[in-house]
């Protein structure tokens, strides 16, 4: 099943439990462990500045949309064979779709 818009105040609950402690959002915030989001969707894999990524995530090439961090967020090592993100995925597509529309206005 495709993405389908979620609830926001379930997506910002689902940020800050499952990614702000390696993620940031917002305009200007620093990388952490995981690089910052803000622009994200458009934006092609492996390529916010000042950020070391694993080759597979460089040669994944994939463009940053609803859809593909639909199919991403399930099971990130599936969707990227070889990245070293340590979250093992949201199993409900009501959450993986909850935390999309959030980070659709969070990283704008």
């Amino acid at each position: 099943m495709p993405y389908a818009p979620g609830d926001t105040g379930k997506g910002a609950a689902i940020f800050k439990r499952s990614c702000a402690l390696c993620h940031t959002a917002g305009a200007g915030e620093p990388n952490k462990v995981g690089p910052n989001l803000h622009g994200l969707f458009g934006r092609k894999t492996g390529s916010v500045e000042g950020f070391s990524y694993t080759a597979a995530n460089v040669k994944k090439g994939v463009i940053w949309g609803e859809d593909t961090l639909f199919a991403y967020l399930e099971n990130p090592k599936k969707y990227i064979p070889g990245t070293t993100m340590a979250f093992v995925g949201l199993k409900k597509e009501k959450d993986r779709n909850d935390l999309i529309t959030y980070l659709k206005e969070a990283t704008a």
